[in-house]
């Protein structure tokens, strides 16, 4: 299942390693890479960390889409990856079609 955060407010923080996690509403999310690797899409290869509840939510991806050009650095792919931004939204399930195959 993909699941994608909707930014909006951008802080330095850390990361924490994955663990399990329940379904999260709006808040504040730490995501990063969780180091999954896979051969076919999709690929829950990140995660966020709630830091409201402190649970981590697997497989989701970052909607950048609705930020500024200006919040768009450079280094925010990097950022994102490494679990050194916090993002404020909501996390939503959003259906993906991969290779004709709809995901949810």
């Amino acid at each position: 299942m993909t699941k994608s955060v909707a930014p909006a407010l951008l802080i330095t923080a850390l990361c924490l390693s994955a663990a399990e996690a329940g379904a999260g509403g709006q808040g504040s999310y730490v995501p990063c890479d969780n180091g999954l690797r896979c051969v076919m899409a999709p690929c829950p290869s990140n995660s966020a960390l709630d830091l409201a509840s402190g649970k981590i939510i697997k497989g989701v991806s970052i909607d950048i889409g609705g930020l500024p050009q200006q919040d768009k650095a450079l280094d925010l792919q990097d950022k994102l990856y490494a679990g050194k931004v916090v993002v404020a939204g909501t996390i939503e399930n959003r259906p993906h079609t991969f290779n004709g195959k709809q995901y949810s």
